[in-house]
């Protein structure tokens, strides 16, 4: 197939799959605070620290069980936390020594209604 045919044909499927925003264009305070969540998840050891917390959806994932499953020490978990916390998409409760954390459902329901392109 030559280039011509190749961009005919991407710019025929383009122009059948525009999308835009499901909403309106962000305000200021909402791109800040989207911005926020968006800065922690960027770091790929948060990503994994919080596929884990969400893999056990509502129940609370203790600290002291990352340790072992991620293989990273417990004073760079808790820093990875504090900073999941800081951003809203966890919550954290100290439970005796261990903090337990828990994800905030409105969080992941904000940066989906963001991203979510229709």
């Amino acid at each position: 197939m030559s280039i011509a045919m190749e961009d005919t044909k991407l710019g025929d499927a383009s122009s059948d799959e525009c999308c835009s925003l499901a909403a309106a264009p962000l305000q200021v305070a909402e791109s800040e605070r989207i911005a926020v969540k968006l800065k922690a998840l960027a770091d790929p050891m948060r990503l994994r620290v919080m596929s884990h917390v969400a893999a056990q959806g509502c129940e609370s994932v203790c600290a002291c069980d990352l340790v072992d499953v991620l293989g990273i020490s417990q004073p760079t978990i808790s820093h990875h936390m504090k900073k999941l916390v800081e951003a809203g998409l966890l919550t954290r409760e100290q439970r005796g020594k261990w903090a337990h954390y828990t994800v905030v459902r409105e969080a992941f329901t904000e940066l989906r209604r963001f991203l979510t392109l229709d």
